[in-house]
């Protein structure tokens, strides 16, 4: 989130002769801009957003969450069955790419100490019971401290 000054700047640089290119990537709606108690679209001031091309970015659909993935593999040099790349995509459309990523190479660690140089759904599978996204993460966090409070709650009572 850029406060005020910043954007003061931006606006003082776009107008300067040798204006940069600037990119924001934002998924902000109607918001006050930092530091200020002005709404605006993004949080960008409006004079600011008048300058701006916005293009909308959608998600990835399943089949580019293969491809990418398939591609991530062969850059690192790994062997990843068909299977497996489709439940890797699964697991990227419920959560996120960036985590299906991060689960190739501890999935190729379990390969590995299995004795094999592909990785398999089955490693995958192990790996996703160990390893969190963010969004599960956080319930998992909310559930035991919820839980933390009531039990903690009940051994008051019973005190």
């Amino acid at each position: 989130m850029l406060d005020m000054e910043c954007f003061t700047y931006l606006n003082r640089a776009l107008e300067s002769a040798l204006s940069p290119i600037v990119i924001f990537a934002t998924n902000r709606g109607i918001c006050n801009i930092r530091g200020t108690d002005i709404a605006s679209p993004h949080g960008i001031p409006v004079d600011l957003l008048d300058r701006v091309v916005i293009i909308r970015t959608l998600p990835y659909t399943f089949t580019e969450i293969v491809q990418i993935l398939a591609i991530r593999a062969q850059v690192e040099g790994l062997t990843v069955d068909q299977d497996s790349l489709a439940y890797l995509g699964e697991v990227g459309e419920r959560t996120s790419l960036r985590h299906a990523v991060q689960l190739l190479t501890p999935a190729s660690i379990v390969a590995r100490t299995n004795g094999r140089d592909e990785i398999v759904k089955s490693d995958l599978e192990d790996i996703t019971e160990v390893f969190l996204d963010a969004r599960a993460s956080a319930k998992l966090l909310q559930s035991s401290r919820t839980s933390m409070y009531l039990n903690r709650g009940q051994a008051w009572l019973n005190h």
